[in-house]
């Protein structure tokens, strides 16, 4: 497929994880090989213009863009579909034609209040006494309680799907507790299996693993280790694996955290019960997972539209788009690509040794705070470190106003979920997909909440205001301390920012 960019033409889509290299124009050379997907979070075949055109294709394919030309090639045949009008009207039909939404059977839960993830705090070290310990502290420091979710290291090992007794002396209890505290309760999970174990025999007699050409089983290496992998395409294989997890729900456990899944562990060439790609594989674990009200996903392939959770993957505690500037734009390709039911990663970023005393990349209080405060009207907001345990009583008090701004601003969040469930349309929206035609392209530092709210963080070191750019119209200020309920004149920008809060705005 060859075509050159149209006058003002702005590109979008592809990898989330390329979000801060996005939206590509007319002077910008740019190649991407997504034939796999090599990322470690959400991709689609997909590109989108801002004058109404698309790119498609089944699978992933190759893109170039060179000083407004484009070519992109793959396995497959890739289209060009124009006469759309503007990027919001290339998305509809473009998800229309080849990723139309699926029932949403998420719970409310993870919009309505935060997501709280035991990793920071625990690591590999879950046991009962801390999970509790760690949802009593998220009451006793005035949070609300919400969607609690136990991370690796609650089982034996991989594979066998249940509470390791040393560590969880009353998982039923446990769960119960926690229920009756007000939080729903979720346990991560892969789709490996730890070799020489009971497990592992059996799934491999079963031939329920992947195995190698010879047809013995592959032990891949991945971030925790080797393992085996289960034949996601086995449907014998996905119910043994259900049956395990149907018996932690029986215990009370809500859903589940799908991990792994990624296409670079997986081998080209090996058997299964059907033939499947790395991509195909991630793209039927997260299939899998849309049977849970509570699930997480973060690395998917052509899972747009699907009744999914999906997270951005683990973001640094760096100010580079490695780290905060990387939020926003990405969150933004998520919703341009199917996603919209996101979370921008953990308050903080999700590498626990950044949170460890003397690591020279440790997590400061500034960029704690810029974390909660991008995160605070994103569709689900998520920590996991404590912030009573790792910010000064200030920043802390900055962090619930966070909360306490995003609570506010809960009817028009909500609002823009169930539009979400029902036309498709992003949550966070990008300001080009809600005023075409107002010179707002490359704006990918600040979003919309569906058509209302207008959200503009600071997201820049050592920064307390900021360059705001206003649509078109009269915005009413919800979040800017002093000046609450000022309304400002659009078609303009504007610095913004007083008293180092969170700057939002609503149309009138």
């Amino acid at each position: 497929m060859k075509t050159t960019m149209l006058k003002n033409e702005f590109w979008y889509g592809g990898a989330v994880y390329e979000g801060y290299r996005q939206p590509v124009s007319a002077e910008d050379i740019v190649d991407w090989d997504f034939r796999e997907n090599p990322t470690h979070n959400q991709i689609m075949p997909l590109f989108l213009s801002s004058k109404g055109r698309y790119i498609w294709s089944n699978a992933g394919f190759r893109i170039s863009f060179r000083k407004g030309e484009i070519l992109a090639e793959g396995p497959e045949t890739v289209v060009l579909e124009d006469g759309f009008q503007d990027l919001r009207g290339a998305y509809l039909a473009a998800m229309k034609s080849h990723f139309p939404f699926h029932e949403i059977k998420l719970s409310d839960r993870f919009f309505q209040t935060p997501v709280y993830n035991s990793w920071i705090e625990l690591t590999y070290y879950q046991t009962q006494d801390n999970i509790l310990k760690y949802a009593k502290g998220i009451l006793e420091n005035g949070f609300p309680a919400g969607v609690l979710m136990i991370d690796d290291g609650w089982s034996p090992y991989y594979g066998k799907w249940q509470f390791r007794g040393d560590n969880f002396r009353d998982p039923k209890g446990m769960i119960r507790e926690l229920h009756e505290m007000g939080f729903s309760v979720m346990l991560w999970i892969c789709p490996f299996i730890t070799p020489d174990t009971v497990e592992f025999r059996e799934a491999r007699d079963k031939h329920f693993l992947i195995e190698t050409p010879e047809g013995k089983p592959r032990i891949l290496e991945w971030w925790n280790g080797y393992s085996a992998a289960l034949d996601l395409t086995n449907p014998d294989a996905m119910k043994w694996l259900k049956d395990q997890l149907d018996v932690l729900m029986d215990m009370g456990v809500d859903g589940f955290k799908l991990d792994a899944g990624d296409p670079c562990y997986y081998h080209a060439g090996d058997k299964m019960f059907r033939d499947a790609s790395g991509d195909e594989l991630s793209r039927l674990w997260a299939e899998f997972g849309e049977q849970f009200a509570f699930n997480e996903l973060r690395v998917c392939f052509r899972a747009g539209g699907y009744s999914l959770m999906q997270r951005l993957c683990d973001k640094q505690t760096k100010w580079d788009e490695t780290g905060i500037a990387g939020l926003i734009p990405d969150t933004l390709i998520q919703g341009l690509t199917g996603h919209p039911f996101g979370s921008p990663d953990m308050i903080g970023g999700g590498e626990y040794t950044c949170f460890l005393n003397g690591n020279e990349n440790a997590c400061t209080p500034e960029m704690f705070v810029r974390y909660a405060q991008i995160a605070a009207l994103m569709p689900v907001m998520q920590f996991s470190a404590s912030p009573w345990r790792v910010l000064p009583e200030a920043d802390f008090q900055k962090v619930k106003d966070a909360l306490a701004l995003r609570e506010k601003c809960l009817p028009e969040i909500l609002k823009a979920v169930e539009n979400a469930k029902a036309t498709g349309e992003p949550i966070a929206r990008s300001m080009e997909f809600v005023f075409p035609g107002q010179g707002m392209e490359r704006v990918m530092d600040q979003f919309m909440v569906g058509d209302a709210l207008l959200v503009a963080p600071v997201w820049k070191q050592g920064e307390v205001v900021r360059s705001v750019t206003l649509p078109e119209g009269q915005w009413r200020c919800v979040g800017l301390g002093e000046t609450e309920g000022d309304v400002l004149n659009g078609g303009r920008d504007v610095v913004l920012g007083e008293n180092d809060v969170l700057v939002v705005l609503r149309r009138e």
